[in-house]
């Protein structure tokens, strides 16, 4: 299949961006995904506090969205190339790092770090496409890059799951580094490409937003420890608010923004943003939390946990291709919403779920989940960046992505949080008639059931009453991941109708099939 590029300069080893771009893209969500499997390695390892764990998923993902657009600025106006070498370095230090530490806070500094790097990467790679190819060309190389997405959301938790039975949690991050590094070598042989845009850096826009976003998330994250309305909460969300009207004012002074607030008057792109925000919520706080639930309720290995969410990830690497070539006869509106509302009926089917569930059972709404988050990856990468012009590319790329990593990490922790706050609540009602057997306090267990180790708050009760307790905390727990699951499906189906809406302008957008270009037309 050949893939055209649209200008002199971009014939330079096109095929060769495209392949780095792809492997780094698919090396994101694993490390996300593959860092969940390892949590209950890491925890029986280092022995860290519950909220310290925590950070060895929400650190990568705080910086992660929180530096994505003020890295595809510096990405437009730096260098595209320098930005994806420095972000790929930094990745595979930090990977590095995480596989060698030798406790918790290491560890999850060098998350942060990964997050930082993993930020460069996203957005200085998908502006290198949006300049290098053009037309159907970019249009197939964004459907790569989405399928290289789907390959590291499906197989992130049984690859991930593998390395941990084999080599234990560290070869996760060990592994990541050594393909990183592969990715870091072929930056020698690409091409630097600049916008260009006149002028320095927007270094007060990028300083107001990325604070503005690292105080909220930080609120976000932190919010069960130091509770979601005590002071230190408060003044986050405040300076937050403060940081955020002064980023809007700067950028309005600015005459060469790093964002241009007009593109929130296009409904097209608020729509493509607002998407994956949905999606955040049916889809991604799964691939955390589900593992978690299969080894602490269910006993299951790293290995077959991993193994059962090939059901929910597997789509998501088939559905890119399919809805490529549906979208010759339907519409993308259509498209988006079918998305949302098969997230939304999958999350509810997935009440299914009790302790000890067979896989079978599970698999209808694990691939009704993953299928309507497959079709979504063949549309959005290459929509948000379509939506303006190549010299705004980066930006676009920027915020898009920010949106989709922010509710991410909002998304991971407000419902982890959720479920360890309800656990709590059943576990109280009823935990007394266990304590005179040696069973923790009600926040202990529902701390350990939340880090996939229900055994280890098990063990402290005595054996006769071990088997019944078990029972107990494992229907607490699913009861509170049944209430987290309808939440789930109420957001996706309140989203369906109103990206719809948003989606209602007869505007042009290219999808990643190889041969058609659709318009957003009713289907």
């Amino acid at each position: 299949m050949s893939l055209d590029t649209a200008s002199p300069a971009s014939k330079t080893r096109p095929i060769l961006t495209l392949v780095a771009v792809c492997v780094a893209g698919g090396l994101l969500p694993m490390s996300l995904t593959g860092s969940s499997v390892a949590l209950p390695g890491i925890n029986a390892d280092l022995d860290p506090a519950f909220a310290q764990l925590q950070w060895v998923v929400n650190g990568y993902n705080l910086a992660f969205a929180s530096l994505m657009l003020a890295a595809g600025s510096l990405a437009d106006r730096v260098g595209r190339r320098r930005i994806f070498t420095i972000g790929s370095l930094l990745f595979a230090l930090a990977s590095l790092v995480s596989g060698l530490a030798g406790n918790v806070l290491v560890l999850d500094a060098a998350r942060v770090v990964a997050g930082v790097g993993a930020a460069a990467v996203l957005t200085s790679g998908s502006a290198m496409l949006a300049q290098t190819f053009q037309g159907p060309a970019m249009a197939r190389a964004f459907g790569a890059l989405g399928t290289s997405f789907g390959i590291g959301i499906a197989f992130g938790p049984f690859i991930g799951g593998m390395l941990v039975e084999v080599g234990g949690w560290r070869t996760v991050f060990l592994a990541h580094a050594a393909l990183s590094g592969l990715v870091l070598l072929a930056t020698r042989l690409m091409t630097e490409s600049h916008a260009k845009v006149p002028g320095r850096v927007d270094w007060s826009g990028t300083i107001t937003f990325t604070s503005s976003l690292f105080l909220f998330v930080l609120a976000v994250v932190e919010g069960p420890q130091l509770g979601w309305l005590g002071p230190i909460n408060l003044m986050c969300y405040a300076g937050s608010a403060v940081l955020l009207a002064a980023f809007v004012v700067v950028e309005r002074r600015q005459a060469n923004p790093m964002f241009d607030l007009s593109l929130f008057l296009q409904s097209r792109y608020v729509a493509v943003c607002l998407v994956p925000v949905a999606l955040a919520f049916g889809f991604v706080t799964l691939l955390v939390l589900l593992p978690s639930y299969f080894m602490s309720i269910d006993g299951a290995t790293a290995q077959q946990a991993g193994i059962t969410m090939l059901f929910l990830t597997t789509p998501t690497l088939v559905m890119p291709t399919v809805a490529g070539y549906v979208s010759k006869w339907v519409s993308v509106r259509a498209l988006l919403v079918v998305t949302l509302v098969l997230v939304a009926v999958g999350a509810a089917w997935l009440t299914v779920l009790e302790p000890s569930t067979s896989a079978l059972v599970l698999a209808g709404p694990l691939l009704t989940i993953g299928s309507g988050m497959g079709i979504s990856l063949a549309i959005l990468d290459a929509a948000a960046v379509s939506s303006v012009e190549p010299e705004r590319a980066g930006m676009a790329a920027g915020m898009f992505n920010t949106m989709r990593l922010s509710s991410e990490v909002v998304a991971i922790a407000a419902m982890g949080s959720l479920l360890v706050s309800l656990t709590q609540s059943r576990l109280a009602d009823g935990i007394g008639a266990y304590t005179a057997q040696g069973a923790p306090d009600a926040d202990t267990v529902a701390n350990a059931i939340a880090a996939g180790d229900l055994q280890s708050a098990t063990a402290s009760v005595s054996g006769g009453a071990q088997q019944a307790f078990n029972a107990f905390a494992a229907g607490a727990y699913t009861d509170a991941f049944h209430v987290a699951l309808w939440i789930l499906a109420g957001v996706c189906a309140v989203a369906a109708p109103v990206i719809g809406w948003l989606l209602r302008e007869r505007a042009p957008l290219t999808v990643a099939d190889p041969s058609v270009e659709v318009t957003l037309v009713d289907a």
